[in-house]
């Protein structure tokens, strides 16, 4: 019977969705030129009008690079979840599970307080075959890891 388990990673590793990220990035960097461009290249305009054309251009990329965000950072000592807006720190311990199933924009992990949490970092996007691998090695890391990591008392 073949092996399927995956190789584990060397720690600390990131996982992110490096081709979505790459659009993104290069979107919101031609959407700054561009709406600026128009802005700048505009007759008739007055100094206040332009400077709105760059705060919006602003505005723009810097909702395009917030989606470029997301990753999940594993280390020797637990996950870092790093989302559009919020940043969450786990123990090993405190993940029970990575879940990436067929038609689920994202990965989820279920936590021991009996909550899910999404981790942008590892969707299926545009790479679906990568994230897949990511999620199955993060599985494999939370196997390994979890089993190590002593039971905090009381919990």
């Amino acid at each position: 019977m073949p092996d399927t388990t995956p190789d584990l990673p060397a720690l600390p590793v990131t996982f992110r969705p490096g081709r979505t990220r790459a659009v993104l990035v290069v979107l919101a960097v031609l959407t700054f030129a561009a709406i600026t461009a128009v802005g700048m290249l505009l007759d008739g305009l007055g100094m206040g009008e332009r400077l709105s054309f760059m705060l919006t251009a602003l505005l723009l990329a810097g909702v395009l690079f917030l989606l470029a965000r997301p990753r999940v950072t594993a280390d020797e000592t637990g996950v870092t979840v790093v989302n559009l807006t919020n940043k969450r720190r786990l123990a090993w311990a405190e993940i029970l599970r990575v879940n990436l199933r067929q038609g689920d924009p994202w990965a989820f992990l279920d936590l021991s307080d009996g909550t899910s949490l999404p981790a942008l970092g590892i969707q299926p996007g545009i790479a679906r075959q990568r994230a897949i691998q990511d999620a199955r090695a993060l599985r494999a890391l939370v196997a390994v890891r979890s089993a190590a990591t002593p039971e905090a008392p009381g919990g």
